[in-house]
């Protein structure tokens, strides 16, 4: 027998030894993880954000950083990153123009011309920059426009730099898309947005539409913008939409207003589904947006990272009637324990026998036959490891509170 040949007692482990390898290769290949990018969408660069930078530097594969912003009339809003955090980073860098609105006069050469004058100021600072992402709601009707801009930037960026553009839905219906996309070297999928009340801002089955749409579409790799935040939204009687925060720390009012959330727990399970099932050419995410101490509609750090890495998040969430010393005065505060953001509860009741007490931060206290109990009109979210509190008493005998799922009967 030649001795390049096996033994039959040999033969069966190398086979499942090589079977083994090869259903290795074969799944891995099929669940490669999907990488994750972010867009640093704040326009000041506080302590906060550099922090929040350093603190996930090694969950991401590429920072996407506000540079501009050009609004309806063509004027230019440069931002001042903190060059020293971001060269520090390491990371490849894409510097993304906001255009704001539907232009009055569409501007290609003031919007070619601002887009060199940013890149040289870029190129001056020691960064990993890789690309230039255009970010523009562009009406379905106004693409020729938008291809014929981008056909004329994309020589304009020099050798190795990319050029990327965020896509919408609302673009699937046009047969310009197939052009705007074939001039760009990654389009970005942005799937989360203000619809109504009910759906919030992330509908996962609408959302799965337009990814399988969209994979049809596109040619090459892709992205998907996910939310990792929330927003107040005001709407009109008809049910347009009056106003929206999410940046900005200003409220906004109205009886019409309601705070929207994505919610950490099902865009885990969705981005699972994601790496379960990848559509064709799906590259990665880009997550909108990164969060930071001060941000307080994004989700907190420890609930974002997790999501990220995909560990298990754990809800826990407390309500504690705190006593002071030497006082009747308590303090009525949730606190959560764990790794995830939570809902605030709608409703809290409170077990005392006290004639002064009131809510707080959102809180209304309530006198029922029932009994007591703290009211929330609106929604929000308690981060991880924080403590809110919402309300107070002044009574001497004992006071509990406890989270109820609706109002007994």
């Amino acid at each position: 027998m030649p001795s390049s040949m096996l033994h039959p007692r040999r033969l069966l482990p190398a086979l499942l030894a090589m079977l083994a390898l090869l259903l290795a290769w074969g799944c891995s290949s099929r669940h490669e993880a999907l990488a994750n990018d972010a867009y640093v969408w704040q326009v000041q660069w506080t302590p906060a954000l550099d922090d929040a930078i350093r603190a996930s530097n090694d969950v991401v594969r590429d920072w996407r950083v506000l540079a501009a912003e050009v609004d309806e009339r063509g004027q230019w809003r440069l931002m001042r990153p903190d060059w020293g955090v971001l060269a520090a980073s390491g990371k490849p860098l894409v510097a993304v123009v906001r255009i704001e609105d539907q232009p009055a006069q569409w501007d290609e050469h003031g919007l070619l011309a601002g887009v060199q004058s940013l890149l040289a100021d870029w190129r001056q600072h020691e960064l990993s920059l890789v690309g230039v992402e255009i970010d523009y709601d562009c009406a379905a009707s106004r693409l020729p426009a938008y291809a014929h801009f981008l056909a004329a930037l994309r020589p304009l960026l020099g050798t190795g730099m990319e050029l990327s553009i965020t896509a919408l839905p609302t673009w699937m219906d046009s047969a310009e898309l197939d052009h705007v996309l074939a001039l760009v070297d990654e389009p970005v999928l942005q799937v989360h947005a203000v619809q109504s009340p009910g759906v919030g801002l992330f509908e996962p089955r609408q959302v799965h539409t337009w990814i399988s749409e969209f994979a049809r579409r596109v040619h090459k790799p892709w992205r998907v913008a996910l939310p990792a935040y929330g927003a107040r939204v005001a709407w009109s009687t008809e049910g347009q939409t009056d106003a929206v925060g999410s940046e900005q720390p200003a409220p906004i009012g109205g009886a019409a207003a309601h705070e929207l959330f994505a919610d950490p727990l099902a865009m885990q399970g969705f981005v699972a589904g994601l790496q379960a099932d990848a559509p064709s050419g799906l590259a990665g995410i880009v997550w909108s947006r990164l969060p930071t101490d001060d941000d307080a509609r994004a989700w907190s750090m420890a609930t974002w990272r997790a999501v990220l890495a995909h560990e298990p998040l754990r809800m826990s969430l407390l309500a504690q009637v705190r006593n002071a010393r030497r006082s009747s005065l308590r303090d009525l505060v949730l606190i959560n324990t764990g790794n995830a953001d939570v809902p605030l509860p709608a409703l809290i009741r409170l077990e005392a026998h006290c004639s002064v007490a009131d809510g707080a931060n959102g809180y209304e206290l309530e006198r029922t036959e029932q009994g007591l109990f703290l009211q929330r009109a609106q929604g929000g979210l308690l981060r991880a490891g924080r403590q809110l509190g919402i309300g107070w008493l002044r009574c001497d005998g004992t006071a509990a509170l406890h989270i109820e799922s609706a109002r007994p009967h």
